[in-house]
Order: structure tokens, then C-alpha cells, then sequence
């Protein structure tokens, strides 16, 4: 699949093209091989979210406002 494909798609098969994405990175964090830069960075954002300085918010939420605003 090409980038001239992907943005063929309809909003919802992209957003689904995400999720998994998404997933497979999260379940891959540990081992995967990103630069010591971007896992430093990673962290930071985990810690901001711990210390209640950033927080989360849940995919379902992000997918209802994607085009609202």
C-alpha cells in the first residue's frame, strides 16, 4: 500500500489503518529499536501523565471529535 492509497481511503479504514498501528507499537515498545531520543521523550510524556501535569484521553473520544472542530 502507497501513501497515494491510504489517503484514498475512507475516514474510517484510516482510523482503523491507526488503531492497529498504534497497537502494534505499543505491544512492541520494549524491543522495538527507536532512538534513545524518541524512548527519552516517550518518557517524559508518561511521566507528565503520572504527575497529573498532561493527561490522557481515550481513543473513542479522539475518533468522536476528529472533524468537529
Amino acid at each position: 500500500m502507497i501513501t497515494a492509497d491510504i489517503k484514498a481511503l475512507p475516514l474510517a479504514e484510516k482510523i482503523q489503518i491507526m488503531e492497529t498501528l498504534w497497537e502494534e507499537f505499543r505491544s512492541n515498545y520494549d524491543e522495538s529499536e527507536i532512538s534513545l531520543e524518541m524512548k527519552n521523550l516517550l518518557d517524559q510524556r508518561r511521566q507528565r501523565v503520572r504527575s497529573g501535569e498532561s493527561h490522557l484521553v481515550d481513543w473513542e473520544t479522539v475518533k468522536n471529535k476528529i472533524g468537529r472542530g
